[in-house]
């Protein structure tokens, strides 16, 4: 086992409730769990699982980068653990696994490796307050240990990813279901698909940091050609069309990892890819741009997921364009939604010019209820209840 922890020992309070959560790799991006964890660690010892993920590997260089790091975790001693500074209360335990869950034998073989590598996390005489998990890979780990009280905190549809190996995943999120204490989903659409499989979750939406995108726009004036900023992942979940024509008639910029983009976008001359930024650096971008963006295509992937990034571009108080996605909206009152090239960059070059209307700026003051602190109560309620 790989572990890493903010000290040579335990340094936690360990007077303090414990809970164990399985998720991405800590701080490799600003994720829903992270941020409600975030607001747990006062108040409970985390145990962090980094798991890996059932995504296909492709021959981009993030792909190969992240396989490097995940083999020298696999195969290489155990890391420094001066490595990231982690907050107080807060260990990571990155256990060792096989890259694929894609046949019976090597999800034994995972499973095997996570009851092993995990012995001191999940131990029977000391067990947990709760295990959080984010995603099925932990269906039969969840399996062999029936005395842990689960709760599944779905913040999509995995299995519509583009990437992922949506059959595998499909197939085990059925399988973990049952297994599961509680089970939280972010979205009305993946609070319908709980539905079809016979169970009630409430809704946990994502929260936002108010403070964090507070962005000053009193000295702001607008760029020729404007200014317009996406950030987060962008891949074949991006509609092409309406990005075309948004790098014909403004300044594009991508802020985050690109993963499979058309081809005319990654070789477009007037789009920019910024690549992955610190998460505090995201607020500096967004001060410099005129309108914000998010140009996802219509998709079965679109459809069932909840961006982050919503409420974050939202509390910017920037102009915000989109498209009509379920996610989308709710929030439709705080900004404007438009499903064609032409009509998407048509408002975009209005709101560059007339800032935000003024309706939507008021509609925005509903951000106010959608704090983290607020937002993780639910999740506590899940981890206490029994």
């Amino acid at each position: 086992m790989s572990e890493r922890t903010n000290g040579a020992s335990d340094a936690r309070d360990a007077s303090l409730p414990r809970i164990v959560v399985f998720s991405d790799d800590w701080g490799r991006h600003a994720s829903s769990c992270q941020h409600l964890i975030s607001s747990l660690l006062p108040r409970y010892r985390v145990d962090w699982v980094e798991t890996i993920g059932t995504r296909t590997p492709s021959l981009s260089k993030a792909d190969f980068q992240r396989g490097v790091s995940k083999l020298r975790s696999f195969f290489g001693p155990k890391a420094k653990t001066s490595e990231r500074v982690l907050p107080q209360n807060l260990r990571i335990v990155a256990p060792r696994m096989l890259p694929s869950f894609a046949s019976d034998r090597r999800r034994r073989i995972n499973a095997w490796l996570l009851q092993r590598g995990l012995a001191h996390v999940l131990d029977p005489s000391d067990p947990p307050l709760a295990v959080i998990t984010t995603a099925p890979i932990v269906a039969d780990l969840a399996a062999r240990t029936p005395y842990l009280h689960w709760v599944y905190y779905c913040v999509d549809a995995l299995d519509e990813w583009p990437g992922l190996d949506g059959e595998t995943l499909y197939q085990m999120e059925v399988e973990m279901l049952p297994h599961m204490q509680r089970v939280l989903v972010v979205s009305e659409v993946l609070r319908a698909r709980m539905a079809q499989r016979g169970i009630v979750a409430p809704l946990l939406t994502h929260g936002v940091d108010l403070a964090r995108w507070a962005v000053d726009r009193s000295a702001h004036r607008a760029a020729q050609p404007p200014k317009t900023l996406f950030w987060g992942h962008a891949d074949e979940r991006l509609h092409e069309g309406i990005c075309l024509a948004l790098a014909e008639a403004t300044e594009l910029t991508f802020v985050g990892p690109r993963g499979n983009v058309a081809p005319a976008l990654a070789q477009h001359p007037r789009i920019h890819w910024q690549g992955s930024v610190d998460f505090d650096e995201l607020p500096r971008f967004a001060a410099a741009a005129d309108v914000l963006v998010m140009p996802y295509a219509d998709s079965e992937a679109t459809r069932n997921m909840q961006p982050l990034k919503l409420k974050e571009y939202l509390a910017t108080g920037l102009p915000t364009v989109v498209t009509p996605l379920p996610a989308n909206l709710f929030w439709s009152h705080a900004m404007d939604v438009v499903d064609t090239p032409q009509a998407f960059v048509a408002r975009v070059l209005e709101r560059a010019q007339s800032g935000l209307p003024a309706d939507q700026a008021r509609a925005r003051e509903a951000l106010r209820a959608e704090g983290w602190d607020q937002k993780v109560r639910i999740l506590e309620e899940a981890i206490h209840a029994r």
